[in-house]
């Protein structure tokens, strides 16, 4: 058995806190399930690596993906959610959690890519100096991403355009690397910066600027899904089953965090995917985990999709894009399978 330290887990720890906590349901946790599908069509999977915490269901899943049958489950890193569903697109991974606002961008632009569900809702916040205490406040602004078309900037432009800022015109855009942003907001140099776990839980240890807006808490962001899971459209065609059993194993996961986040703080900290604990812990308490089966994939799809449309990011209609960049047939597969 591997040891825990450089795994996170061992299955008898993973199984005896299910049963502990009264989750062997919750959790899924039935052989029945996986031996009632058919054979996997693969046993190599292959799947996303960025620096962004709220991934913690993905990352957790890897001893579960090797209980559903994958003997090789490789972890490709990158350095942004731009360039991870690019490659998604090109097959260079199979399938991967990510942000649904450059999900939708790539599938406007054509790209092989097909959403299967909802994984958890907005972990983005949106901090600003003394001098900027709504969205509207942005008008005329510096702002700070990472680089432009990557997921916070995708995500803040359809915030811009849901309050009727255009994002093209009335926004000063610079990019910088999140720990210059940072100092810079610290210092006045910009006047808001897009952050994600585990950004926001340093800047408010830190103490460095205001809360803007907190897609987890406040609406309408915190209504719909901030992180979907997506495959390539050829791996999904030709590997529904084991399309379906690695959906499985993070929604698997994703309540398992909503159920101990503790738990999944010190897996994220000891598998070196970040540093600090409290912050972890913070960000998995905070995040809204327990969402993928009330919360309907499709009406983010449709939202989302309308903000971007309404700023000239994509030229699809919503109902373009949800007809052909996404399958539910797993998800309502797996709701009735993962009932609590």
């Amino acid at each position: 058995m591997r040891n825990r330290r450089n795994n996170g887990w061992s299955r008898r720890e993973f199984l005896s806190t299910a049963a502990l906590a009264g989750t062997g349901a919750l959790l899924g946790l039935r052989p029945e399930a996986i031996a009632a599908d058919p054979p996997l069509e693969t046993t190599k999977l292959r799947l996303a690596q960025i620096s962004s915490i709220c991934y913690a269901p993905q990352y957790m899943a890897e001893d579960i993906l090797r209980n559903e049958g994958f003997a090789e489950v490789q972890y490709v890193k990158f350095t942004s959610g731009d360039a991870v569903t690019k490659a998604l697109a090109a097959g260079e991974i199979n399938l991967t959690m990510t942000v649904v606002g450059s999900l939708i961008i790539r599938l406007d632009a054509g790209d092989p890519i097909v959403i299967l569900g909802g994984v958890h809702v907005g972990c983005y916040e949106l901090f600003g100096t003394n001098g900027v205490r709504a969205i509207r406040d942005l008008k005329g602004k510096t702002v700070a991403v990472v680089a432009m078309g990557s997921g916070q900037h995708v995500f803040l432009s359809s915030m811009l355009s849901y309050v009727g800022l255009d994002p093209r015109r009335e926004i000063n855009w610079v990019t910088h690397p999140s720990a210059e942003a940072m100092e810079l907001l610290s210092k006045g140099k910009v006047d808001a910066f897009m952050a994600f776990p585990p950004e926001p839980q340093e800047l408010r240890a830190k103490k460095i600027g205001r809360v803007v807006v907190n897609t987890m808490m406040d609406r309408p962001w915190s209504q719909y899904f901030c992180c979907m899971v997506a495959a390539n459209k050829e791996f999904a065609r030709k590997n529904p089953v084991a399309t379906k059993r690695a959906l499985r194993a993070i929604l698997k996961m994703t309540d398992l965090v909503a159920l101990d986040p503790e738990r999944a703080a010190r897996f994220l900290v000891d598998k070196g995917y970040t540093k600090n604990f409290n912050y972890a812990l913070e960000a998995m308490k905070d995040i809204p985990y327990n969402k993928w089966r009330e919360y309907d994939p499709e009406d983010t799809m449709r939202f989302y999709s309308l903000r971007l449309q309404e700023v000239g990011m994509i030229k699809s209609s919503p109902q373009k894009i949800i007809a052909q960049g996404t399958d539910w047939r797993f998800l309502k597969e797996l709701k009735k399978e993962l009932k609590t």
